[in-house]
């Protein structure tokens, strides 16, 4: 594979759906880029996950003006990373809300997650000079909290570690309408740079607890009856889970990271590799769980000189 990341050769623009789920809800999706959850309720409007940058931010609140006029009042960040969060000043919200946890990782990481990202991921990243920043919640909350659009309840909830350990699901009770962030991807590799791999199928049983009937992942189509969900959710499991054991059984003998990675890479290939941005996410998916059942049990901070140092050793 070339030392760029294998994201940087993804140039092609993606096809954009904008898909009513529910009463209240609906989806902006696109073809496996990040997706974004929005709740119309009855003065107000909620936004789940911003798009990268406020200019492409204007594509959602154009299709939201299709719909209402209500104002964006609330953002919402299911978890840290820059191309979730980097739009939110486009909707122009009275709040944005995300939890505790992760306003503690942008703490700690916002500045490096920021321009690693943008490293990794330029076509997700159009008019990058509109952003004015970082974005930091003006509001957060531990474990759970409701918000009322109205008469809609909206709950937003930590279930569990996985992606990140400030994941943050969007839970519409009345509607059994679900944004679960990148906890759940469909058709979608999941990024696990930042992640806690041991947890991350119990956060998954929780989630399918809730018995949604309709479930936005953080990448691929809206998944709208049960078996599309409960195929999201097994594949994600699967992934995961298979990586982790694979990476671990290999660290317990002994193996090097860069021999972790060939194996590793040559086991999930045949059942993964058709899915989108594959070849960019295992090389940190790898690293990743190698850290954790090694000597890491946090995930590091990757800034934009790790990932070029981790991308020659694995990838190249």
């Amino acid at each position: 594979m070339s030392k760029a990341f294998a994201s940087q050769a993804d140039v092609q623009e993606k096809t954009v759906s904008f898909d009513r789920l529910s009463e209240h809800a609906y989806a902006y999706t696109a073809e496996g880029d990040p997706n974004t959850g929005i709740v119309i309720g009855d003065d107000a409007v909620l936004v789940a996950d911003t798009q990268a940058t406020p200019v492409m931010a204007q594509d959602v609140v154009r299709r939201i003006r299709e719909v209402t006029a209500a104002p964006v009042r609330y953002v919402v960040l299911t978890h840290y990373h820059a191309v979730r969060v980097l739009g939110a000043a486009g909707y122009a919200p009275q709040e944005i809300i995300a939890s505790q946890d992760t306003y503690d990782l942008i703490v700690e990481r916002g500045a490096q997650d920021m321009q690693s990202e943008i490293e990794r991921f330029p076509r997700l990243f159009r008019a990058v000079e509109s952003v004015p920043g970082l974005t930091w919640p003006t509001l957060t909350f531990r474990g759970e909290m409701t918000v009322w659009l109205g008469k809609l309840e909206v709950k937003l909830m930590q279930i569990g570690r996985g992606h990140t350990k400030g994941d943050t699901i969007v839970w519409l009770p009345q509607e059994r309408t679900l944004f679960s962030g990148d906890l759940v991807e469909y058709g979608a590799t999941p990024y696990a740079g930042d992640a806690y791999f041991a947890d991350w199928p119990k956060t998954l049983d929780a989630l399918a607890a809730l018995r949604p009937e309709r479930l936005v992942p953080g990448r691929g189509p809206a998944l709208v009856d049960r078996r599309q969900i409960e195929e999201g959710l097994a594949g994600t499991r699967a992934f995961v889970s298979e990586l982790y054991a694979a990476v671990s059984k290999a660290a317990n003998h002994g193996k090097d990271l860069r021999a972790i990675y060939a194996d590793t890479y040559a086991e999930l290939r045949p059942k993964y590799g058709h899915w989108v941005i594959f070849d960019h996410c295992l090389p940190f998916d790898v690293t990743r769980a190698y850290d954790e059942a090694t000597a890491h049990p946090d995930p590091r901070i990757w800034t934009a000189a790790r990932d070029q140092e981790m991308w020659r050793a694995l990838a190249d």
